[in-house]
């Protein structure tokens, strides 16, 4: 095509896919639009510390609760709330709690904010759904297949609203790179990069003494033991004040976590799965790195298109690029590049992520907190939000065996593989039930 009429075409093209694709579907109504939303926050470490501050910056929206097995996280989120609250003028009580279950017996709070460590999160969304309580989860939603099943069932079976903190669907770039490719602007995609990083190790920290104020056991929970390490809880003070200085590292070791895998993954092998039109699919088979002349991990669809754990520059920076038959176009955060300026959004359509980090942005929190409001699915429900985690676990599965897994994205079941179905689940510890 020429620069022009290509040119129309995708923008006719994209506004077709976006009005079809991208709206959530409207349930019912729901709350008033001047009735306050308090929130209440199950897990308050880093990542709940950026989303306190970016959902405390949307009006008509209180965060008034939290909860967390760690003393001095409790102690933290009190003193900066207070903190915020004296500031605004804004007569609240700011309430703490070890257990969080304490938390979901408050009818004072209408959500939850769950930002756990990721064996934490099925028990707890699935608690706070027979709480009634509307849910934001961090990602991936689940550890385990079936955590994603059963909490499925659970969100549908309250009337729950759910959304997953996956942020690069709210982001505008990766809105247009989706479109594109959707709207077939690049022709028929043979491939996709989209990096994650490296599989869980094992976890080989050396034992340290617990911090007399951090329940460990209770930190735990469901999970089989593993001795303490700080780098599992990064050290925080208070006086001085000194935040964490990196993520929680319970995320790349196998006994505690999925890796980057599971951890990027999330957020790129999802953004592949949406252009594929696969949020009600996955994967067929999946192919660890090393077997036969695969080099990296690779996820193949019911199309023929494979999805790659592979970097699209020296760098190894965490995006995706997407190959069609003609043309390409490559998407991170902050960045988008085509092979053709026809391509590219128009200029005012890039976003800007503020002062906030990127992963606690306000416009992914806005939609939910809208979500809530209108009695609607925001942009990520918990079915999109289980599926991306379910590609991401089986990304595991299929290295920890050494050999392609057959998938069935209709049953969402392994097909004929007894040695995969171990790992649809695992046992947790004693006094712990899904």
């Amino acid at each position: 095509m020429k620069s022009y009429s290509r040119r129309r075409f995708i923008q006719t093209s994209v506004a077709g896919a976006a009005g079809i694709s991208f709206l959530p579907l409207i349930k019912s109504c729901g709350v008033s639009p001047n009735d306050t939303i308090r929130l209440g926050f199950i897990g308050l470490g880093q990542q709940a510390i950026g989303l306190m501050r970016g959902f405390n910056s949307i009006p008509g929206v209180q965060v008034v609760s939290g909860a967390d097995v760690y003393g001095i996280k409790r102690d933290r989120f009190s003193l900066l709330l207070n903190r915020h609250y004296d500031e605004t003028g804004e007569n609240v009580r700011v309430t703490t709690y070890e257990d969080y279950r304490e938390l979901l017996d408050d009818r004072y709070i209408d959500g939850v904010v769950i930002s756990t460590p990721d064996h934490w999160h099925a028990i707890q969304a699935i608690d706070s759904c027979n709480a009634g309580k509307q849910i934001y989860l961090e990602k991936p939603v689940t550890f385990t297949i079936r955590e994603g099943v059963e909490l499925v069932r659970a969100v549908r079976e309250n009337n729950i609203i759910l959304g997953v903190g996956s942020q690069q669907r709210s982001d505008k770039n990766f809105h247009h790179a989706v479109a594109m490719v959707r709207a077939g602007a690049i022709g028929k995609v043979d491939s996709i990069y989209a990096y994650a990083g490296d599989f869980p190790s094992p976890y080989d920290l050396p034992e340290e003494p617990v911090p007399a104020d951090l329940n460990w056991d209770m930190w735990l929970g469901p999970n089989p033991y593993v001795h303490y390490n700080h780098r599992l809880n990064p050290t925080i003070s208070l006086d001085p004040v000194e935040n964490e200085t990196y993520w929680a590292e319970w995320r790349y070791f196998k006994e505690t976590g999925g890796g980057f895998i599971t951890d990027w993954g999330a957020h790129n092998f999802d953004i592949a799965q949406w252009a594929l039109e696969e949020d009600n699919g996955g994967p067929v088979e999946i192919i660890p790195p090393g077997h036969g002349n695969t080099q990296y991990l690779t996820y193949v669809y019911r199309n023929g298109a494979r999805v790659l754990n592979r970097p699209y520059d020296a760098a190894e920076t965490r995006g995706v690029k997407f190959w069609g038959e003609d043309g390409w176009i490559e998407v991170a955060r902050g960045h988008y590049d085509s092979s053709e300026k026809s391509l590219f959004p128009e200029d005012e359509e890039l976003r800007g992520h503020g002062d906030l980090p990127y992963e606690t942005g306000v416009p992914h929190l806005e939609d939910f907190i809208l979500a809530m409001r209108h009695r609607r699915d925001p942009v990520v429900p918990v079915e999109i939000g289980t599926r991306t985690a379910i590609t991401c676990i089986l990304g595991n599965i299929a290295n920890e065996l050494g050999r392609p897994v057959k998938w069935n994205p209709v049953t969402n079941y392994f097909v004929d593989d007894p040695d995969a179905e171990k790992f649809y689940h695992r046992d947790y510890r004693a006094g712990y039930t899904l």
